[in-house]
Parts: structure tokens; C-alpha cells; sequence
């Protein structure tokens, strides 16, 4: 694995997400319960690079961010849209070491 530091802890918002380029990759990072999530920026439905303003929580036992346009919900673990649709958006391995906080955009895995 290639982890990246894309930024610190202390760059997080508990509970919402912040956008980070990695390479040619737009993520977004969510910070909920002392844990990172990466996951795409861009949303499939809308075609925009929006997904870090989506609202995180959970749905059915499982967490997930709502995009903001279309309200679509995606998994934070799986990248798998949550109401039926055939969407996905890529997961990326992250993790915090110390104070900084690594992603590895090479390892994305894709929800089929």
C-alpha cells in the first residue's frame, strides 16, 4: 500500500467531511468517531465534486454520507449507493498516525 499524508487530524471536522487532491484524485475525507473515511468526491448522479458536503450519519446500522444535490446515500465502508440505484463511489484505505492522516488513492476498492 501507498499511503499519502493528504493532511493532519488537527485539518478534520468531527462528524463532517473536508475535500483533499491526492495526485489527480479528488477525496473526501470524513471524520467520525475518532476514525477517518475516504472515500470519491464526485458524485455519479450529479456529476459534481461534492460528496465531502454531504451529511454523514447512519442508515440501517451502517454508516454512510448523503449527497447534497440528489440526497443519493452511499456507504462509508462499501462505496455502495444505499437506496437501490446501480452507483458506487470509490473507498479508499486511510488511517491516522500520530497526527497525520494517510490515504492510499491506489488501493480504491469499488463497490459492485
Amino acid at each position: 500500500m501507498a499511503f499519502i499524508k493528504v493532511c493532519t487530524k488537527d485539518d478534520l471536522i468531527p462528524d463532517a467531511g473536508i475535500a483533499a487532491k491526492v495526485g489527480d484524485v479528488q477525496v473526501a475525507l470524513f471524520y467520525i468517531d475518532d476514525e477517518v473515511y475516504a472515500v470519491g468526491n464526485h458524485d455519479p448522479a450529479s456529476g459534481a465534486n461534492v460528496i465531502f458536503r454531504g451529511i454523514c450519519g447512519d442508515l440501517h446500522g451502517e454508516l454512510m454520507v448523503a449527497s447534497p444535490l440528489y440526497k443519493d446515500h452511499y456507504s462509508l465502508i462499501t462505496g455502495k449507493h444505499m437506496d437501490g440505484k446501480d452507483l458506487a463511489i470509490p473507498v479508499y484505505p486511510a488511517k491516522i498516525e500520530g497526527n497525520d492522516v494517510l490515504v492510499d488513492v491506489e488501493a480504491a476498492s469499488q463497490a459492485a
